[in-house]
């Protein structure tokens, strides 16, 4: 064979070599020199001015500042403003879904509601180990998104149950009180008395003596999480009843929490002694929290406690080669503004600390400091010292004293800041505008993307057929499925909290309580791979008979 002829064959192996290559030559790379990582981490309800401030507030540039490569969009199926639970289900499932939805899909042309298999999910059934760390309680809805299916984001009992049943192998943040048959929590009245409330699960079931059974390691203080050697240990880590406590007043409230930063490495610690590679769902909970509060303290407390956990995993992922950091905001919240009336004819002359000086003089969020106030009200002017608020005028200082309640004193106080450091709110709600995109590693993600995209994303890269049509009718309703192969169905209702799907057929009789990840069959357990989900119409179950 001549030379020209060789030269011919060479060029026409190398190009049909390169068309069969997939298009992300990353996932490619990544399979060869090991075992693929995702991590996602997700500040909920943030805003990019509030991202700027935090920015300016610390003096320096943020770890998020390194990583930006694009844009999310971040609408609902149903609204062009987002609620958390619709923006987690979007980017657990890549499915769109109305507000309240948990992990669920409206059935077209029913009132009725279907579960879709999440990424978290689907990483585990291919061998992936799990996680979820949360400041909010670990039921809130970004990290049940990811991790149940409801109709109500609310339906914390439910979601604990799932979520438990779900064989995650390490779940770090609040919520204990949603695993109790019965908890108590102290919270304040409006007129600052500190008062007893009941928080317990609806059915009365006991989750922290199932995960104890499951083979977790159960951590309750940042002391025991520190200490604590957790490779190869399923982790359940339970530090509040409820949320854990902002950033700037954890080491003075609550110095026996930890920090999202801790968790997340913690996290990191445990999943990366599998041999299988991991995926990691991180939430900073409460930016959300102060947004609704429009408190700017609360706000620039958690984007730096959340861009502390981003630094964690880059730490990790720069080392490692192989690990996907996806990080993003679910919706924005509050219209925050570096700028307000006050600066309307001047605004080209206001320097940074302009706005950073007032808000340095806070030692505390308002959570915080009202925290600490005392029913007669006697110790206010150290509250609101406390707060940064120790020029008040006569006017201003009456007007929170007179007060009629605990949460009219918090909105003052936030608006007086406001007002000094010339920054403005738009609402205590929700808004919708497009959000940063930041990314690192293999595979990652580039450009306006939808939000829906993230979840398809991250199952590239880790090779999980996400919405193959196996994964898409992953969940099958069993009231149809069952019937068609010859089997007597109800779904008995008796107690109420704890329905249960029954099919028999001659004298086999099969058992599906809901929320758990197993079947009777004539009694006798039988695992199954996901949980069990009632709708309340249909009920919706795996198996494969």
């Amino acid at each position: 064979m001549n030379l020209l002829k060789k030269s011919a064959l060479i060029i026409l192996f190398i190009s049909v070599f390169l068309i069969a290559l997939p298009s992300n030559c990353f996932s490619l790379q990544a399979s060869a020199t090991g075992t693929k990582n995702v991590i996602l981490l997700i500040m909920d309800g943030t805003n990019s001015d509030v991202v700027t401030l935090s920015r300016w507030y610390k003096g320096s540039s943020l770890n998020l500042d390194s990583i930006v490569v694009g844009g999310v969009r971040t609408y609902s199926a149903q609204s062009a403003i987002t609620d958390s639970a619709a923006a987690g289900t979007a980017m657990a499932t890549g499915h769109k879904t109305l507000a309240d939805y948990i992990g669920m899909i409206p059935i077209s042309g029913r009132k009725d509601t279907r579960p879709v298999l999440t990424v978290l999910e689907a990483a585990h059934l291919h061998g992936y180990s799990t996680g979820l760390v949360s400041t909010s309680p670990i039921q809130h809805a970004t990290p049940a998104a990811f991790s149940s299916h409801v109709n109500d984001r609310n339906d914390f009992s439910d979601i604990g149950e799932q979520q438990v049943y779900q064989n995650l192998d390490v779940a770090l943040g609040g919520g204990k009180a949603w695993l109790h048959p019965k908890a108590e929590d102290n919270v304040k009245n409006d007129d600052g008395m500190l008062k007893t409330r009941e928080v317990s699960r609806t059915d009365g079931e006991n989750l922290l003596k199932e995960v104890k059974t499951n083979g977790y390691t159960l951590l309750k203080t940042r002391e025991e999480l520190l200490k604590k050697d957790v490779r190869n240990d399923k982790v359940w880590g339970l530090f509040a009843n409820e949320d854990i406590s902002y950033e700037f007043d954890r080491e003075t409230l609550h110095p026996d929490q930890p920090s999202l930063a801790e968790m997340t490495k913690k996290a990191i610690e445990s999943l990366s002694s599998s041999k299988n590679g991991f995926f990691l769902m991180v939430e900073g909970s409460k930016i959300d929290w102060a947004a609704h509060k429009n408190d700017p303290i609360g706000m620039i407390s958690e984007v730096l406690s959340f861009d502390d956990a981003v630094g964690e995993a880059l730490d990790f992922a720069k080392k490692d080669k192989n690990t996907m950091i996806i990080a993003v905001t679910d919706h924005g919240n509050s219209g925050l503004t570096i700028g307000n009336s006050s600066t309307n004819k001047d605004y080209f002359n206001q320097p940074a600390g302009n706005f950073i000086k007032p808000l340095k003089k806070a030692e505390l969020t308002v959570k915080g400091a009202t925290s600490q106030l005392k029913k007669d009200r006697s110790n206010l002017k150290k509250v609101l010292t406390t707060y940064g608020l120790d020029d008040l005028s006569k006017a201003e200082y009456c007007k929170i004293k007179e007060a009629d309640d605990l949460e009219t004193i918090e909105d003052s106080m936030v608006k007086m800041m406001a007002k000094r450091a010339h920054l403005g709110f738009t609402t205590h709600g929700h808004s919708g505008e497009d959000i940063f995109l930041y990314a690192y590693g293999p595979g990652k993600p580039t450009g306006l993307i939808e939000n829906t995209h993230i979840p398809l994303i991250i199952s590239e890269y880790l090779g999980i057929p996400l919405h193959s049509k196996r994964y898409d009718e992953w969940y099958i309703n069993a009231m149809t499925y069952f019937k068609k192969k010859g089997y007597k169905v109800k779904i008995d209702k008796q107690d109420k909290d704890n329905p249960i799907f029954t099919a028999i057929k001659g004298s086999e009789k099969l058992q599906f309580p809901e929320n758990k990840n197993y079947y009777l069959r004539n009694g006798n357990k039988v695992l199954l791979e996901s949980v069990n989900v009632y709708s309340g119409d249909g009920f919706y179950v795996h198996v494969d008979f």
